[in-house]
């Protein structure tokens, strides 16, 4: 019992390249209701950096246009106030429009609903980001974490401060959030390996 156990690698977040995100978004069939409403599901995601919990329990009027915020309940119940981008407000709209003929019989007031006209389910959705991702990416995992992982990755990337993704994320700690500072650092350690003449 005195013998110490080996310290776990911590393995780093997978994530979408930036041209990936874009071919992904264009990707989703433009005529089919329930494309546009899986459109909907992954720009949401993707723009505010949601678990898919959070996103799952929006109710249809939870979107504000004009304020460009939506309000999360997040772990413990606890609520944040995220910044949603114009693209997933375009993706929202258009699905809204469809929304009636998804499902004869809709019996929900949650915004992402499946053809029985009852909520979305997690595993559901799962399927749905999986079959998506399947040919945009090679990442081996295909789901809606790895657009959270995106989200902050991208943020990260381009100059965000991280005190702000982590709110953005609903993290409790910083240290939930420093992760994605690793995988920066090890993309820019892979990138100055290929571009140094002498690394």
């Amino acid at each position: 019992e005195n013998v110490l156990s080996p310290k776990k690698d911590n393995n780093l977040p997978s994530f979408l390249l930036a041209k990936e995100v874009e071919n992904l978004m264009d990707s989703f069939d433009q005529d089919s209701p329930v494309q546009l409403r899986n459109k909907a599901l992954v720009e949401l995601i993707y723009s505010c950096g949601l678990r898919i919990s959070e996103a799952l329990q929006l109710n249809v009027g939870a979107i504000n246009s004009n304020s460009r915020m939506i309000k999360v309940k997040g772990k413990g119940n606890k609520e944040r106030s995220v910044p949603i981008g114009e693209k997933a407000i375009q993706a929202i709209k258009a699905y809204l429009q469809v929304r009636s003929s998804i499902a004869e019989d809709i019996v929900t007031s949650q915004l992402f609903i499946n053809e029985s006209g009852t909520p979305l389910t997690s595993s559901q959705s799962y399927v749905i980001v999986k079959n998506a991702m399947t040919g945009i990416t090679e990442s081996p995992r295909k789901s809606p974490h790895i657009l959270r992982h995106s989200f902050a990755t991208h943020l990260l990337d381009n100059g965000a401060d991280i005190q702000s993704i982590s709110e953005m994320l609903g993290h409790s700690s910083l240290s939930s959030t420093q992760v994605y500072t690793h995988l920066s650092i090890e993309r820019l350690k892979d990138d100055y390996k290929k571009a140094h003449p002498e690394a």
